[in-house]
């Protein structure tokens, strides 16, 4: 059996996590080692003149992995001749030429792009008729077994903890077959099929057993989404609840992270509990605010006590007692609260979040989605205004892609009744229309949008959050329309960042020469805008830092829809009355294509206003558990150092 590189850099604590788990800084480096694993299979399978059978995954998190093995292909020359590979799953029913079928996945990222032999690719048959599954299900096991069973299996992980489409439930000696896929899996999806109701309600999945008996196997798993889940199937108990906890029972299994993913275990969350630790600032404040919640104490009233009960003894040791490091962390977090998210003038800044100088700053707000602005810290932003800054928005994307085809519809023929009423003759808005309402009744599922009705989505876009802007009470020279082309596919896979989008975003951040910028670093976004948009600011300001006037301009990062940041990791907490709520809330209605049932609603059925009502209320409701005041809602920010 090859050992693998990965297995002899596993270091983990058998105490909390029951299988190997190896943490990378990054996806593309994890993705990169799991490559080279499976090269040096490939090779050493050649030299034995044997075929290489490979278990091979879709989703998001095997993306990086395929990219470096089509790579490693053409620039290292790994051929692929002798590999065998069978997929995990496929919808059903699904025809292999649809846009979301695993086939077209598969050749588009892999089989298209290296020498393995279309005979060698096996994927799941989605156009079967039901009663011929149960045959093909038992015939797709069976040449795997004749093969002498997966060399490497290839995972990633559902949020339910499902591996392939094994959905929470399933028994560890299930085989192939076709399964019901859970109402957490079809969410999960439904970005791509354009809405919950587009997307497939059963899929073909191999089995358990199957995974089991392969002669290892490796989990890709990759963001912060994924977190709690990992620290569910690799520290909690063997269970059919959690389907990828089966594989603490496999002998040769690795779980490859990046750090988000695996932020939620022992060893990383709590490291004190695991092993003696050098205690820094950074890891006190963690310990001791989560300490805190744990016991749902104010800061002020933990003890001694608390403190060693709760494997903190070194701590105490180090710098008690408990009532000096108390102090101390209470103060911190206490000194993170300001109303003046532009800095205060005339004030001692030395303990407040922001500089006093200049009291009147520029500020760029970078906003990925047209309404990220608002919904993530819309109190924030109409706070800056009405204090004086000069403030700018950066609309990164059209977001025309999460606009239902019926608002599409309803705008353009809005336009057509306009023209017609004021006798206003436009013979080409007619056509835009017809072509656009002749391609909507005719549109096939998850069909690329044709331009005009992709530039028809945009403008709807682009004219609410015209509208929040002007409500912040921003003037029309500071709101910037970027358009990065990286998402102009119109569909939800888009482009990699490229170099043009990160010169837009240069060319913006050089002429405000702001002294703040804010964006989302929200990257639970479930269909990635959101990182790609902040990985063009990071590289901006990157290569714009030479220059003089970023010495004097600080990045703040606020969270989205989907999540909010840690009470330690906040740097800034900006508070808010319940009328300022409330003008948050008027601000987000601008959005009117976002209400009521939008296509990226994601797992959580709440619109985005009361989540972002509720997210806001909720840290608010953490400082106050905490001993602080209570206010009726925080938005909260993180600086990050460049």
């Amino acid at each position: 059996m090859l050992k693998s590189s990965i297995d002899k850099a596993t270091g983990f604590e058998k105490r909390f996590e029951n299988i190997g788990t190896v943490v990378f800084s990054d996806s593309s480096s994890g993705s990169k080692a799991v490559a080279k694993e499976i090269a040096d299979l490939i090779k050493v399978k050649q030299s034995q003149k044997q075929p290489c059978i490979l278990g091979l995954a879709t989703g998001s998190s095997p993306k990086g992995l395929y990219a470096e093995l089509v790579r490693l292909h053409k620039e290292e020359g790994l051929s692929f001749k002798n590999v065998i590979s069978f997929n995990l799953d496929e919808y059903y029913p699904m025809e292999p030429d649809s846009v979301n079928s695993y086939v077209r996945f598969m050749k588009e990222l892999l089989f298209n792009h290296v020498d393995i032999l279309p005979e060698n690719c096996h994927v799941p048959d989605g156009t079967l008729s039901k009663e011929e599954i149960a045959n093909y299900c038992n015939d797709y096991e069976a040449k795997i077994e004749a093969l002498g069973g997966l060399d490497l299996q290839i995972l990633g992980i559902g949020g339910n903890g499902h591996i392939g489409f094994n959905e929470s439930g399933s028994l560890q000696n299930s085989k192939t077959r076709l399964v019901a896929l859970d109402h957490i899996t079809r969410v999960a999806a439904s970005s791509d099929f354009l809405g919950l109701n587009n997307t497939p309600r059963t899929a073909i999945t191999l089995g358990v057993k199957m995974i089991m008996e392969a002669q290892r196997v490796i989990l890709m798993a990759w963001g912060e989404g994924k977190s709690n889940i990992i620290k569910q199937s690799v520290e909690g108990q063997v269970t059919n609840l959690v389907p990828a906890s089966f594989l603490q029972e496999h002998d040769n299994v690795t779980f490859v992270l990046d750090k988000e993913s695996s932020s939620k275990l022992t060893r990383i969350n709590t490291p004190w509990l695991v092993e003696k630790i050098v205690w820094t600032d950074k890891l006190i404040r963690k310990a001791v605010l989560g300490l805190a919640l744990h016991l749902k104490k104010p800061i002020l009233m933990l003890t001694d006590a608390d403190y060693i009960e709760n494997g903190m003894s070194d701590l105490l040791a180090d710098s008690g007692p408990a009532y000096d490091i108390n102090i101390k962390i209470f103060n911190r977090l206490q000194n993170t609260i300001t109303g003046w998210p532009g800095g205060k003038p005339n004030a001692d800044d030395s303990k407040r979040p922001e500089r006093a100088e200049p009291s009147k700053k520029r500020v760029l707000i970078f906003s990925p989605h047209p309404d990220d602005d608002v919904i993530s810290m819309g109190g924030t932003f109409k706070r800056l205004q009405e204090q004086g800054h000069e403030v700018h928005i950066g609309y990164q994307t059209s977001g025309n892609i999460a606009v239902s085809d019926d608002e599409a519809l309803r705008f353009a023929g809005f336009v057509c009744d306009y023209n017609e009423k004021f006798g206003i003759e436009s013979a080409e808005a007619e056509n835009i229309y017809k072509k656009a309402v002749t391609f909507l009744e005719n549109k096939k599922g998850s069909e690329i949008d044709i331009p005009e009705v992709r530039y028809i989505k945009g403008l709807i876009r682009k004219g609410e959050a015209h509208a929040a802007a002007k409500f912040i009470g921003l003037p029309d020279e500071h709101i910037h329309y970027m358009e990065l082309p990286f998402y102009e596919t119109g569909a939800i896979e888009k482009k990699p960042l490229g170099k043009e989008d990160i010169e837009i975003t240069m060319t913006l951040i050089d002429k405000i020469k702001p002294h703040q910028i804010y964006a989302a670093g929200d990257l639970a976004d479930p269909h990635g805008t959101h990182k790609v948009c902040l990985d063009a600011v990071f590289e901006a300001v990157k290569q714009l830092k030479p220059k003089k006037y970023m010495n004097d301009c600080w990045l703040w990062l606020y969270r989205g829809a989907w999540q909010e940041w840690n009470v330690d990791e906040i740097e800034m907490a900006v508070p808010m009355s319940p009328d300022q709520v409330l003008e948050k809330r008027h601000g987000i209605f601008k959005h009117q294509s976002q209400k009521d049932g939008v296509v990226f609603q994601g797992s959580d059925s709440r619109e985005f206003w009361q989540r972002a009502e509720d997210r806001n209320r909720e840290t608010a409701e953490v400082y106050h558990l905490l001993g602080l005041a209570h206010y009726a809602a925080m938005e909260a920010f993180v600086r990050w150092e460049y």
